[in-house]
């Protein structure tokens, strides 16, 4: 390019530039014109007498303001001197790269990549180019890459690619924090597919869902048993996603690995002390239910016959008295384990409540063979126990009740085997009863409360009462629960206890229900009318109730036709009612707190209840059942679920409520907890809307 000046020296003196140099000229002409980046041609002094319309574009400026400027003009001014290095460093024959800063029309800062190349003729610089390039996204998107990879290096969940264009999909990038979770380093690893982490007790349907995903680029979520380098197993919460290029082709794999060991296990031990009786750690009330659920199904499915003995011990509270409560619980743990030494494998003991324990004998051969057991469990029971130099007698009463009258519910089983060891009482104690029922009495009575029931709903015969919930701290009332009595003509007040689970049956529950929902609402709205500050009222949903087309629609019409705020409206749903269709309840859950309601989880920990329950639900409380609260000050176990789910609960922004408080020990243990609410016998039993009206604010003088 150097033949550019001859050719004007010559043009200026008149003479034509020979064929040769035309095509150069050309080819000079044509860099000036396609080359994509800015170029621009300096003379000595530093000054601009020919650019490209490409510099121009990057720049902002046009061509007529660049030619006869200085090649500094480009960047900001404090970038001009080091462009000044620069080219000053081109003119003495080395050509000189530098990246400034400069500025586009609008004035956002470009970054521009500028090269100074000196032009030689003969041995001698007469000139300089400078090439212009605009990296400014280029910088962007290294800086951008800079970031990604401190943030996947600091991150402390482990991150991994793998290469989706070689058939084993070998990792080629590993972070700190796979080689900490793993124990495995990068070296052991890079080139490897990751199925080494996997082993026996490795999911083989999450490996299944994740071979799903790759072969079909899609991501997954899987939570897996992996095992680290030393063979420990973790639980590995894992998510793949496929990276596709500009092409929509799969290059490769980016997994995300979550150690969740700790939450794991958390939750197991959760689960266990929820399903477990917390002294004598034998399954409870809710786990002995879903199991003889399931055993009664599997029975009727093998036309094979259960028995169920239900076992109550005769007169531990006198002995419970004369004594300690720590002597009570070790004779309870000594009975638990007389239990579990003499049932036969495939046998469940559980612990029905305090001195009330059932064992269940699915697929039994015979009955001769359970009236042995029994007569085994009543001696075993009988041998005295020495507790702490104490030589203790005890005896107890066994029912004993079977499927063979095709019974199908857990409910009923358990009743029928009261019922029988009651009449074991009757007769002596320390013996045992078959339950053989009165089936045309049964039916018969069963009829008549039916009958009654409906014919209390349509005479009006229900009261609606209403106890108390109260502030931990200062024992002021917050908000009222809903409580049913039925007025019966002959029988007098009869607690839900009774006709409850018959409504329930019948579908009677329905109306029954909707009657407390407009009633509570109505009640309360007129009791805050007159009262400073409004109390918030719940009420019982039945799962029925809830899963029934238009639920949402009488709720609305409720609050419409008593004038009761939504915000004073609390419905409170037990775990039961969610266990099925759960999504749509969820769903319905949303709208209610949409409208304003409050909505509380009920008898929290009876059932399989889940931490993700207190996570996904749209709830604002959880309502602590009393077999938790019962000697929490003594019982260690109690107190620590009791303390744990405040804890969970207060995270998750949720308001705690303690039911069944009857001392000022219980009071005092939770309110040192952090407790939100309070309710019990300790500050008033449930009344009718008149005598809640007379209520104090503050029902306990704190």
């Amino acid at each position: 390019m150097t033949s550019s000046f001859a050719h004007r020296a010559r043009s200026a003196a008149g003479h034509s530039p020979p064929e040769g140099e035309v095509d150069l000229q050309a080819r000079y002409q044509a860099l000036f014109t396609h080359y994509p980046d800015g170029l621009c041609e300096i003379n000595l002094d530093g000054i601009i007498v020919r650019c490209s319309n490409a510099l121009a574009l990057i720049t902002g400026l046009p061509q007529d303001k660049l030619v006869g400027a200085s090649h500094a003009q480009i960047c900001v001014p404090t970038d001009q001197h080091r462009a000044q290095q620069a080219f000053e460093g081109a003119c003495s024959g080395v050509h000189q790269p530098i990246q400034v800063t400069g500025l586009d029309v609008a004035e956002r800062a470009l970054t521009l990549h500028i090269t100074y190349a000196p032009i030689m003729a003969e041995g001698v610089v007469t000139g300089i180019y400078g090439l212009c390039r605009d990296v400014t996204q280029q910088k962007r998107d290294e800086d951008e890459l800079r970031l990604l990879k401190r943030g996947i290096e600091a991150s402390p969940n482990g991150m991994v690619m793998a290469d989706a264009s070689q058939p084993d999909l070998p990792l080629v990038y590993v972070n700190e924090a796979f080689t900490q979770i793993t124990g495995y380093s990068a070296e052991d690893v890079l080139g490897r597919n990751c199925r080494f982490l996997q082993g026996k007790l490795s999911s083989p349907r999450a490996i299944a869902a994740i071979q799903h995903g790759i072969a079909n680029h899609e991501d997954v979520q899987v939570l897996l048993r992996n095992y680290r380098r030393d063979g420990k197993v973790f639980w590995n919460q894992l998510s793949i996603s496929p990276v596709f290029n500009e092409a929509g082709e799969c290059t490769h794999f980016i997994g995300c690995q979550q150690d969740v060991t700790r939450q794991r296990e958390q939750e197991v031990r959760l689960a266990h002390q929820q399903a477990h009786d917390t002294l004598t750690g034998l399954p409870n009330l809710t786990a002995l239910q879903a199991r003889l659920a399931q055993a009664l199904k599997e029975c009727t499915q093998q036309h094979q016959h259960l028995a169920l003995l239900y076992i109550d011990l005769d007169d531990f509270k006198p002995v419970n008295d004369a004594f300690d409560h720590w002597t009570g619980d070790q004779l309870l743990k000594a009975i638990a384990q007389r239990l579990r030494e003499n049932v036969p494998p495939g046998g469940v003991v559980a612990r029905m409540s305090s001195d009330e324990f059932v064992v269940m004998l699915p697929a039994y051969p015979s009955e001769q063979a359970v009236i042995n057991l029994t007569n085994q469990l009543l001696t075993a029971i009988a041998q005295p126990f020495t507790l702490n130099d104490l030589c203790l007698h005890i005896s107890a009463s066994i029912g004993i009740a079977t499927n063979n009258s095709r019974t199908s519910r857990p409910q009923s089983l358990l009743h029928q085997a009261n019922l029988a060891m009651q009449e074991a009482k009757r007769q002596g104690r320390n013996t045992w009863q078959w339950y053989c029922g009165d089936a045309v009495a049964n039916v018969a009575e069963h009829v008549i409360i039916r009958r009654e029931l409906q014919e209390a709903i349509q005479a009006n015969q229900f009261v609606a009462y209403y106890q108390p919930i109260v502030d931990a701290v200062d024992s002021t009332v917050r908000c009222v629960e809903t409580l049913i009595r039925w007025q019966h003509p002959s029988k007098g007040l009869v607690f839900p206890g009774f006709f409850m689970p018959i409504a329930e049956q019948t579908g009677q529950i329905i109306a029954i229900g909707q009657w407390v929902l407009e009633r509570a609402c109505y009640d309360i709205a007129k009791l805050n009318r007159h009262r400073s500050q409004p109390l918030k009222v719940a009420v019982n949903i039945s799962p029925m109730q809830f899963q029934r087309s238009g639920f949402l629609d009488e709720v609305k019409a409720a609050l419409k036709g008593s004038g009761l705020p939504p915000a004073q409206l609390e419905l409170e749903v037990t775990e039961g009612t969610l266990m099925t269709h759960t999504d749509q309840a969820i769903s319905l859950l949303k709208e209610i707190c949409e409208l304003g309601i409050s909505v509380a989880l009920d008898d929290f920990g009876t059932g399989f209840s889940s931490l993700s329950y207190l996570r996904d639900l749209p709830i604002s409380k959880v309502k602590l059942d009393r077999q938790f609260i019962r000697e929490i000050a003594q019982n260690e176990k109690n107190a620590a679920i009791v303390q744990g789910v405040i804890t969970i609960a207060h995270h998750l922004n949720l308001t705690v409520v303690a039911e069944g408080i009857e001392t000022h020990e219980e009071q005092q243990d939770l309110q040192q907890r952090r407790c939100d609410l309070l309710q019990g016998f300790l500050f008033s039993r449930a009344v009718p809307i008149e005598a809640l009206a007379a209520l104090p604010e503050q029902l306990l003088d704190c």
